[in-house]
């Protein structure tokens, strides 16, 4: 059993690195959705790196630590961004639009995390701070790419599956969109299984070493 410094200490390094990357993730779909005619985020504040905006205090703390203390798999949620479709020319596409922008804000940050580690790397201090700085640095990549890997699964509610029904026939659609009141129960199911972890780990390594290809890592 891990003792108290050392949980204290996992806290520490992923604590920034997943409350960035699940409210910016938010917050770019509020962006995006702004930018396509939709109002309602910005009206309620919510397109802001302020964490407290985006906060569920189940998805956003509990459950993040908890699996990156007992597991190599980290998920977690924020608070959904609302958005109204009515007020998009081309709904189905502009919501895909929106939700992809959620994954294309972790793959950002993952290199911005990359570029820190990698400043890092070619500084000469090696002091306890340094170290753990590089360290939590290199969990926000690892977070950010679980988040954008996650998230493009193709299951209502997830940002995959708005995505799938952006393109989707309409006779195949209104069955599709059915799967999002069970969506989340399926990907429970899933990481209870182990089967998530097997899918989708294999694609996170895949980007993890593409982002630190990119960057000399």
């Amino acid at each position: 059993m891990s003792s108290i410094p050392d949980i204290a200490y996992t806290i520490a390094v992923w604590a920034a690195p997943i409350l960035f990357a699940i409210t910016l993730h938010e917050a770019a779909h509020g962006w995006v959705a702004n930018k396509l005619g939709d109002p309602t985020a910005k009206n309620l504040g919510r397109i802001t790196i302020n964490p407290i905006k985006h906060i569920d205090p189940m998805g956003t703390v509990v459950v993040p630590l908890f699996l990156a203390m007992v597991s190599p798999f980290v998920m977690g949620w924020a608070k959904p961004v609302p958005v109204q479709p009515r007020y998009f020319k081309s709904p189905l596409l502009d919501m895909a639009l929106v939700a992809v922008a959620g994954p294309v804000s972790n793959f950002v940050m993952a290199c911005i995390w990359a570029m820190l580690v990698k400043l890092a790397y070619m500084s000469l201090d090696h002091s306890p701070l340094l170290t753990f700085l590089t360290e939590m640095c290199r969990n926000g990549i690892i977070i950010n790419i679980v988040l954008m890997v996650l998230n493009l699964l193709p299951i209502p509610p997830l940002d995959g599956g708005r995505v799938v029904a952006g393109i989707l026939p309409k006779p195949i659609l209104a069955p599709y969109m059915q799967l999002e009141r069970y969506g989340m129960i399926i990907i429970l199911l899933l990481l209870v299984s182990g089967l998530l972890g097997k899918v989708l780990w294999p694609l996170v390594q895949h980007f993890v070493k593409l982002v630190g290809f990119i960057f000399g890592l």
